[in-house]
């Protein structure tokens, strides 16, 4: 007997049309039910562009008569509050939360702290940009930013004509921070809506401009920040940083799996300070080894690499120049490239 899980399942493979996420992640169903083989869905779109419309239904409706046992499908396509139902508004609209201009998302989490996360987004971003993108970094952990720091910016942002904050730039990468806004030793003491409204306005009022990618360094855990980004952006996905050891691999589990209860594919799993080489040449694994990359098969996710301890790593992060961009030709940099690369080609 088919269930409205069921049902939901089978609507997350419809896209929305000229996007990689599906009509379920987007919030887009509002109501499913099921009974004596009928089913009834209801959408809510943000468009009124009827093709659009169109297209979700048919696509939904024939997918769902597939279902077994079924006998009648009704799917009802709303339009965007006050539009007039099916006509268009001048093209197609963008899919609910899309960031104009920015082309992909790509969240950057783990499930604790103290794993890297935050230097390997900023040498992420630099790496990207190495590559010849247009690289943007949102440091959205509130309550602790680091990003100013490790990209070497400590100023306050301007305010463009249109009442926008405009990002600083720094090693080819655009930046934005709550720590570009508060004095150094200030702290934030908020409670999760100012968090997730903050989020907000980290998106709609700051002026990207053109972007390749939007790289976001989310803070450990799941909480407030975690889901209010899930919520206000169409993430193209996430990319997990974990250490090798099972005490951060056991966390990092859940991180994984808020990522999947709220539909943000999963890029890969990166493995920080996988290991590290003596003067000598003696390879010495101080965390252990190889926890990321049998996490990753284990999940049936990509592997995006493992990033050796390099004390180049932590002297580039605490003199705000990357090592991806000091040392780029060297091991430390290459290291952060070649995980650069893979995520891009991920991406397509």
């Amino acid at each position: 007997m088919v269930t409205e899980n069921d049902i939901l399942e089978a609507l997350k493979t419809v896209k929305y049309p000229g996007y990689s996420r599906d009509i379920v992640s987007f919030g887009l169903v509002k109501q499913v039910a099921v009974s004596n083989g009928a089913i009834h869905v209801a959408m809510q779109l943000t468009t009124n562009n009827a093709e659009i419309a169109q297209q979700i239904k048919t696509e939904s409706t024939k997918l769902l008569q597939a279902l077994p046992d079924i006998r009648m499908v009704h799917v009802d396509v709303r339009p965007a509050p006050g539009a007039a139902s099916g006509a268009p508004a001048g093209g197609a609209a963008p899919a609910p939360n899309k960031v104009p201009g920015i082309k992909r998302i790509v969240a950057v989490a783990s499930g604790k702290g103290g794993v890297g996360k935050s230097t390997c987004s900023a040498n992420l971003a630099c790496a990207l940009a190495k590559l010849g993108l247009e690289v943007g970094l949102l440091d959205c952990d509130i309550y602790g930013p680091s990003i100013p720091l490790m990209m070497g910016v400590n100023e306050r942002p301007i305010v463009s004509p249109d009442e926008k904050l405009v990002p600083l730039y720094n090693h080819g990468v655009k930046l934005m921070s709550m720590g570009f806004l508060l004095d150094p030793d200030q702290p934030v003491i908020w409670r999760g809506p100012m968090i997730q409204k903050t989020i907000q306005q980290f998106f709609s009022q700051v002026d990207w401009g053109t972007l390749d990618y939007l790289l976001v360094d989310l803070p450990p855990g799941t909480g407030d920040a975690q889901l209010s980004l899930c919520q206000t952006a169409p993430l193209d996905g996430g990319v997990i940083v974990t250490t090798p050891q099972e005490a951060s691999l056991g966390v990092v589990r859940k991180g994984i799996s808020m990522f999947q209860k709220v539909n943000v594919p999963l890029l890969g799993i990166v493995e920080n300070m996988s290991y590290f080489t003596t003067p000598n040449g003696e390879r010495v694994e101080i965390f252990g080894h190889g926890g990321g990359r049998g996490e990753a098969a284990r999940l049936d996710i990509p592997f995006l690499g493992e990033i050796p301890i390099f004390t180049e790593i932590r002297e580039g992060g605490d003199q705000g120049v990357p090592v991806a961009v000091s040392l780029s030709d060297k091991p430390p940099g290459q290291a952060f490239l070649e995980v650069a690369k893979k995520l891009h080609e991920q991406l397509g």
